[in-house]
């Protein structure tokens, strides 16, 4: 006999409403509610449980709350329903209690079938309830309403054991434009989480496509070397890594010299900011500027009044030709080296040769005026006078107005080691200061000459910028392949940083062209770190140290801020939250906690949710693995899923080591070491790389300042 829809939800009840505040409702049990299980939900089910959903009545459908504490108050009598009985003596007995967190509205929506109903849930309350009012538990329809609500969800990652084993699904616009952290303890299952992501999005896309390839990027930084062989099913995964394996689809590896920025550079060689930063700054302009163009005595001379103009503009900016005796000498000085660098050629024409030898007269004019052992300071008319001729001849040797504007040192074209070094002495002898770069030029040739840096970070001046961002971000429409793999883990530990933070960097410049390239469009790309505690450190805001950690926690800064404008998405996988920097992780607007158990990681991710959410953070040190907290903008409200399993060939290498099943000889695994083979392996692949490099030769050349 079924029960009659009034019936049927008071069977449902489990107690009154005793007291109510804006976080939180305290709940008397009725004496007949279940103490175990709930059997009146249509599948048994335990109950009650902390973190357990309820529901209250009201005007839109039903108020959700969940469950915080359960407790038992001691009573002087049975509160029983119905007919007392007088002639008994009433007792003490227990009542339980519990304690609720008003979490949104589940509101009821009619379906064309007859007696069925559609339940929508949303985050906020816009009134709460009154004492006295009915608390029920949900059905197991409500359970899944609640759990799986919201729209385009195609992406399933789990389930959640607290609400019926509803499918927890997650929406990829919002779970990768505005940032996701997934955080929690070694073994917890944080990897196996972001491998699934990965996996999982790619499949529903591929499954939305008819089974064609989807037009995704993944970039993973991957510093442990877990993820290269995690994808290798999926199909055209690209894998780069310091040890270049033919056999094993292991590319090599490069991250060139030339497409280092300056403040790359500046961290890089530890230039100084008074003298070191500019000649570096200059020498870049210059060598840059070297690349595209056919070499030729007028070219040369050309990039040579370039420089000059640059270098005088420097100059007056500074004040050198007027500061005081000492720097007006330096001017001095260095204008006369100026002048014994125009020479002439046969090759000019006679337009050229006439208006290089206006300019020699007057710089020659000027400095006859300034020839005592401490020269008189330098008038202004005198530098407009030099700047003029300069840019009068230049004009004359081909130069434009905008030629003659500062060619920004962050450009990334081509150029060799030896051709940076050229031009740092050149730029330092004509700024008069090559005492003070001896250090630094020190510095560059040591690092250069490291032959583990040059795997990585080579000349390579024979790979193209076209060709490198095919490689590392992905061809039209992924035609390449979704996933690109950056193995770091055998990357010099003086340089993974730097080589880091240009990738990083070079991802977001390149997404930010491809929006002004095509009218404001974006190119949806997702930016996966790995033990981002490592690389996204926290510092010091006031303090000057230029270090590569700081260098790389600042360009992951900026992706935080200004990634999602850009089409760019930030995943950060990390065991200590509390390391990282609060600017990128206030940024994160979806998290994914798995087991965390020191204080202070707890303490961080507690402040991350509302007051009234607290209760579930309580589940963070011992929550199994492969459970998580799915909470932010991604889930409608925080939810406890049991993440879906990967079988061992899909997941990175990264499961605890096996000590006894190897000391113990379990199933034969006795773990034999070659240690001459793998050190043989270790120096041969430098030696064969090298060997490779120098067969190949180096492009001579020098940049545009230098001083024949």
């Amino acid at each position: 006999m079924s029960l009659s829809p009034l019936a049927y939800a008071d069977s449902l009840r489990i107690g009154t409403i005793d007291f109510v505040s804006p976080d939180e409702i305290k709940v008397q049990l009725d004496i007949e509610a279940p103490d175990r299980m709930a059997l009146n939900t249509g599948t048994p089910r335990p109950f009650p449980r902390v973190n357990e959903y309820v529901l209250i009545p009201d005007d839109e459908g039903y108020l959700v709350a969940q469950v915080g504490w359960v407790t038992v108050e001691r009573s002087q009598y049975p509160k029983r329903k119905g007919m007392q009985d007088f002639g008994l003596v009433d007792l003490p007995y227990p009542l339980r209690k519990i304690s609720l967190a008003p979490m949104g509205i589940l509101s009821v929506q009619q379906t064309n079938e007859r007696d069925k109903e559609r339940y929508l849930f949303h985050r906020g309350v816009r009134s709460y309830p009154a004492v006295g009012d009915p608390v029920l538990v949900p059905t197991q329809g409500q359970l899944r309403a609640i759990v799986e609500s919201g729209l385009h969800k195609p992406v399933l990652i789990g389930h959640s054991p607290l609400a019926a084993d509803a499918e927890v699904r997650i929406d990829p616009d919002r779970l990768f434009s505005r940032h996701l952290a997934v955080l929690g303890n070694t073994g917890s299952g944080k990897s196996c989480s972001v491998a699934g992501l990965i996996r999982w999005s790619l499949e529903a896309s591929k499954k939305a496509r008819n089974g064609e390839h989807p037009n995704a990027r993944f970039i993973v930084l991957d510093p442990n070397g877990e993820y290269s062989n995690t994808f290798q099913d999926l199909g055209n995964v690209r894998v780069f890594s310091v040890q270049q394996d033919v056999d094993t689809g292991k590319n090599l590896l490069q991250v060139p010299l030339w497409l280092w920025n300056s403040e790359e550079w500046a961290t890089f060689t530890k230039a100084s900011g008074r003298t070191q930063r500019p000649v570096l700054v200059q020498a870049l302009r210059s060598v840059r500027d070297n690349v595209f163009v056919i070499r030729t005595a007028s070219s040369d001379m050309r990039r040579y009044l370039r420089t000059l103009i640059s270098a005088l503009q420097m100059a007056e900016s500074s004040g050198d030709p007027w500061r005081g005796n000492g720097s007006v000498k330096g001017f001095r000085d260095r204008l006369s080296t100026w002048r014994n660098g125009l020479n002439d050629s046969d090759s000019f024409t006679d337009e050229e040769s006439t208006a290089l030898d206006c300019l020699k007269t007057t710089i020659d004019d000027i400095l006859s005026k300034h020839q005592s052992t401490w020269p008189t300071a330098f008038s202004r008319l005198e530098i407009r006078q030099i700047m003029s001729a300069l840019s009068s001849a230049h004009a004359i040797f081909g130069g434009s107005d905008n030629e003659a504007l500062p060619i920004s040192p962050d450009i990334p074209r081509p150029f060799s080691g030896d051709q940076f070094i050229r031009s740092v002495e050149a730029n330092a002898e004509l700024l008069n200061v090559s005492e003070h770069v001896e250090t630094m030029i020190m510095r560059i040739r040591t690092l250069l000459a490291d032959s583990r840096l040059k795997i990585v970070s080579g000349d390579a001046v024979d790979l193209s910028l076209e060709q490198w961002l095919t490689d590392y971000i992905g061809g039209n429409k992924a035609e390449n392949g979704s996933i690109s793999v950056i193995d770091l883990s055998l990357v010099p530990a003086q340089v993974v940083q730097i080589v880091t933070a240009v990738i990083a960097r070079m991802s977001l410049e390149a997404l930010q062209r491809y929006r002004k390239y095509y009218d404001g469009k974006v190119l949806p790309t997702v930016l996966v770190m790995e033990e981002a505690h490592t690389f996204i450190k926290r510092y010091q805001q006031d303090s000057d140290d230029q270090s590569a950690s700081r260098l790389c926690t600042e360009i992951f800064e900026k992706i935080a801020r200004e990634g999602r404008k850009f089409g760019l998405g930030l995943v950060l996988s990390s065991q200590r939250p509390s390391e990282l920097s609060p600017t990128v992780l206030s940024q994160c607007n979806s998290f994914l906690l798995h087991r965390i158990s020191n204080d202070r990681d707890q303490e961080l991710v507690h402040r991350l949710v509302p007051d009234n959410m607290h209760g579930l953070m309580r589940d963070l040190p011992v929550l199994p693995a492969r459970q998580a907290i799915l909470l932010g903008w991604a889930s409608e409200l925080p939810v406890l899923v049991e993440m879906n399993e990967l079988p061992i060939s899909q997941q990175p290498r990264s499961s605890d080591p096996d000590f006894w099943a190897v000391w113990s000889g379990q199933n034969d695994d006795e773990r034999e070491v070659d240690w001459k083979a793998i050190a043989n392996d270790w120096q041969e692949k430098w030696d064969m790389h090298m060997s490779q490099n120098n067969n190949q030769g180096t492009t001579d050349g020098i940049g545009a300042s230098s001083v024949e």
